[in-house]
């Protein structure tokens, strides 16, 4: 069993899933929150949890009157997940592939809002980017029998082998759905191959030509194989060829391991001007490789990323990057899942616009 929290109202996700569930309890369902309890222990929320969690960093004294307060009020999780099941659902879930992706916590809170705003609660299950999204989606679905699902970061391929057992409608969002034989599963995204092609199109109109990509793996990750096929479009049209070879780093979108893939390109790519990254994060992580081996950026090699995340025109220099508009994805995808709550038989996929936001990583070599 798994606690996790949000808006300070303590829920519960069981089974083997690896993942979290979070603000998954209705307005009015639940007398005590956690917030009670962490008010009358006189903790810290983050306290209560690290109890609930069984985690060690916890002085007895503060463990023993937060068990006390559990008793007294007669907190039970189990009761409370139990009482859930028997109300009339009106949670929307939102399963997030992949837990250091910032785009996602933007597009999260513009979701939230949303649902909020339809009368309805946001349940959260995370996910890393190796976990299995169906898998966490039927056992959400068992245990909160919600009314609507979204969909963050997902791979088509999963969906193709399971989704099937799902009978609630989906909203599939910045990833297509379009081809798949659901009707309950529609979609909004950017043209990621358009919006990479785009991107590679504007380092090559200022002159460069020996062009890197960091990005995630091409067998697993549907939008990483999108935009590196429009990397590579781009630089055929203007007669260059692509190799994989040398030129492309698989990392997590994270910027940990970006900074990783970026030492690699430094080492076996000598000559690169420019390194074109899969997100923003990955973008600021391969910056920081750069400037971690005596190098500036532009100056020495530019840096492009994609997503558009606040964070992107707040790093030094500001990030030249494709911008996701995560208030229209939201929107949309709201839109479409209230649609298909209310009875439209039939999945819709939209692509929405993207841009070019132009910051101060490229380096003009004309």
């Amino acid at each position: 069993m798994i606690f996790s929290f949000s808006r300070d109202r303590l829920t519960v996700h069981s089974g083997n899933v690896t993942g979290t569930v979070s603000n998954l309890v209705p307005k009015g369902g639940l007398s005590i929150t956690i917030k009670d309890i962490a008010r009358e222990a006189g903790c810290s929320v983050s306290t209560v949890s690290r109890v609930l969690s069984g985690h060690p960093d916890v002085s007895p004294a503060t463990r023993e009157r937060v068990q006390e307060l559990i008793r007294l009020h007669r907190f039970s999780p189990n009761n409370n997940a139990q009482r859930l099941k028997q109300q009339e659902s009106r949670t929307v879930g939102i399963v997030v592939k992949g837990t250091s992706n910032a785009l996602f916590a933007s597009l999260i809170e513009e979701l939230q809002t949303r649902i909020e705003k339809a009368s309805l609660t946001a349940a959260l299950v995370y996910l890393d980017e190796e976990g299995d999204e169906l898998q966490a989606a039927l056992q959400f679905c068992r245990e909160a029998h919600p009314c609507g699902l979204f969909f963050l970061g997902s791979n088509r391929e999963a969906f193709l082998q399971r989704f099937s057992e799902i009978s609630v409608p989906a909203i599939l969002l910045t990833t297509s759905a379009e081809g798949l034989p659901f009707p309950n599963l529609s979609s909004v995204c950017v043209d990621d191959a358009a919006a990479a092609g785009a991107m590679m199109e504007y380092l090559l109109r200022h002159g460069h030509r020996r062009i890197a990509v960091i990005g995630g793996s091409l067998s697993q990750s549907d939008a990483s194989r999108e935009r590196f096929a429009g990397c590579r479009r781009a630089m055929e049209r203007h007669g260059l060829s692509f190799e994989e070879q040398g030129r492309y780093e698989t990392a997590r979108f994270s910027l940990e391991s970006s900074h990783r893939a970026m030492e690699r390109l430094l080492d076996q790519f000598p000559g690169m001007t420019a390194v074109f990254c899969m997100s923003d994060l990955m973008a600021i992580g391969a910056l920081r490789a750069v400037f971690d081996r005596g190098l500036r950026s532009p100056n020495d090699i530019s840096v492009v990323g994609f997503d558009g995340i606040a964070l992107s025109q707040f790093c030094v220099p500001r990030l030249t990057t494709v911008r996701q508009n995560t208030e229209q994805l939201a929107a949309r995808g709201m839109a479409l899942l209230l649609e298909a709550i209310n009875g439209r038989p039939n999945a819709a996929h939209e692509t929405i616009p993207f841009s070019i936001l132009q910051g101060e990583s490229v380096q003009s070599l004309q």
